[in-house]
């Protein structure tokens, strides 16, 4: 029995059993690596465009710079969901968890505790569980086939 069949659409895995069943799908797995994918392809290729487009440089300023890496991951990793026909929902939850790592890490970094590369690094870092448990919100989505 599929995860897609024993979970509806806006259900949350309740169990170990079910939590383990739907992070092991290989739909959700392919799903994970695939936002991965876009997330970075969108980082790398808008960075440089904003620069070529005339964007000041940023990269003095943590909070701009993070932002803008943010933004740009966002776009690639929402332009791939809506590729794959995700909710506007959806789109929005994995949005948040680009900007919310980000947003969270600045208190420390303006109370003198975390320096910019901690701040670009644990940011980095923290989105990937973000993501997933975006993904766990409405694990139906993302095994299910949907382009």
């Amino acid at each position: 029995m599929s995860v897609r069949s024993t979970l509806p659409a806006t259900t949350r895995p309740r169990t170990r059993a079910e939590l383990r069943a739907v992070v092991t799908d290989r739909r959700f797995v392919r799903h994970y690596v695939e936002m991965v994918v876009a997330m970075v392809l969108g980082m790398v290729v808008l960075l440089p465009l904003w620069r070529l487009a005339g964007l000041p440089d940023v990269s003095g300023s943590v909070e701009l710079h993070s932002l803008l890496m943010a933004t740009s991951m966002t776009v690639g990793m929402s332009a791939w969901m809506l590729v794959r026909r995700h909710s506007r929902a959806a789109i929005g939850e994995m949005a948040a968890a680009m900007y919310l790592p980000f947003v969270v890490l600045f208190v420390p970094f303006w109370a003198g505790v975390l320096d910019g590369h901690g701040v670009m690094t644990a940011g980095h870092v923290l989105m990937l569980p973000g993501m997933l448990l975006a993904m766990l919100r409405r694990p139906a989505e993302y095994v299910g086939h949907h382009h």
